[in-house]
């Protein structure tokens, strides 16, 4: 069955489908190709919740389901070429992306929380529908909620499979009580050979007015020692910045004057605005991590907390692709879409 199209939708994924279409489709940038892609609704819990899932959306070799920390249910994507990636249900997070070496990509933070008292702190937590503090909880619920597996699907070319897991969230009571607008969101992570994709879309299912929010992937990146001269973001000279260590409320504007964004000496913690598509990672040890925003997202976000986490900042330092200097505004039964392309590379 062929999933249905939308008009922002310019090159549609062709793919066998089982159980319903979903609401959101995603695209890619580059041209189509042929997946086999499963659907079907779960609802069960404790050990049959993981043999559900895993009879509905396994793939031999590339997806399958498990308990993690926590007992919390992850999504374990899997590369023929041995990269990994691990997803929590909870939060729709992304806590690990390893590559065909074994080297971790991604960062979580020691005092991590599983067991849903709070989001889950490190990997790439979704910050939908606020970025930062405002009207509602920080980061508003994504972070919270406990999102439904609607897909999975690896493409059918046996020699370079890309594991993917869709998940999905609807409006309910929690969400409501801070944000009562309808909507529908599929959240996709996408295995690549080279690159771990995340891509959120957002619909609204209003038929009358629009809907507008902020959002950002609050992606934690590991790195030898976030002090040292070896570690630093590039990618921004010349961008407006709002620099929040100054005024977390009301953070004035500053322009990066300098080549590089370095850590390690005070709170980084800054909103650069209309930022080119890549912003370069360097961790300190030979190799850099581009953060790419393909598509949607049109800010980026730059944060290291310094002595506020005293006990591990010098392990890592976030660069979050966003949407924040100007709220996303979607027009009744439109779709926005926002991707972003995780790649490492050796400098």
């Amino acid at each position: 069955m062929a999933l249905a199209t939308s008009s922002m939708h310019a090159a549609m994924r062709t793919r066998t489908v089982r159980g319903s279409t979903p609401v959101v489709a995603h695209t890619r940038s580059t041209r189509a190709r042929t997946r086999v892609f499963a659907r079907a609704s779960v609802s069960a819990s404790g050990d049959d919740e993981i043999d559900a899932l895993n009879a509905a959306f396994a793939i031999k070799d590339s997806v399958r389901f498990a308990r993690g920390n926590g007992g919390l249910p992850v999504a374990l994507l899997t590369h023929k070429n041995g990269c990994t990636s691990t997803v929590y249900l909870f939060g729709a997070c992304v806590t690990s992306w390893t590559q065909k070496s074994g080297d971790e990509v991604l960062y979580v933070r020691p005092d991590a929380a599983f067991d849903k008292t709070k989001p889950i702190g490190g990997g790439a937590p979704l910050c939908f529908p606020q970025f930062g503090p405002g009207a509602m909880q920080q980061h508003g619920f994504a972070r919270n909620c406990d999102w439904e597996v609607i897909g999975s699907s690896a493409d059918v070319n046996p020699d370079d499979p890309e594991p993917a897991v869709m998940l999905a969230l609807k409006p309910n009571d929690f969400t409501r009580s801070m944000w009562d607008e309808p909507f529908e969101a599929t959240y996709e992570v996408t295995l690549r050979r080279e690159k771990l994709k995340m891509e959120l879309c957002v619909k609204n299912t209003s038929k009358d007015k629009p809907i507008d929010f902020t959002a950002a992937l609050h992606t934690y990146i590991e790195v030898t020692d976030c002090a040292n001269s070896g570690v630093f973001a590039r990618g921004l000279m010349g961008k407006t910045y709002l620099d929040k260590n100054i005024d977390p409320i009301n953070p004035p504007p500053r322009v990066q004057d300098h080549k590089d964004v370095f850590f390690g000496l005070e709170l980084c913690d800054r909103i650069y605005l209309d930022t080119d598509p890549e912003t370069l990672l360097y961790v300190g040890s030979g190799a850099a991590v581009a953060v790419e925003n393909t598509a949607g997202w049109t800010d980026t976000v730059v944060w290291n907390p310094h002595l506020t986490m005293k006990e591990c900042y010098k392990n890592f330092c976030c660069i979050e692709s966003a949407a924040v200097g100007k709220p996303v505004v979607v027009q009744p039964g439109k779709v926005w879409r926002g991707e972003t392309n995780l790649s490492v590379i050796d400098v």
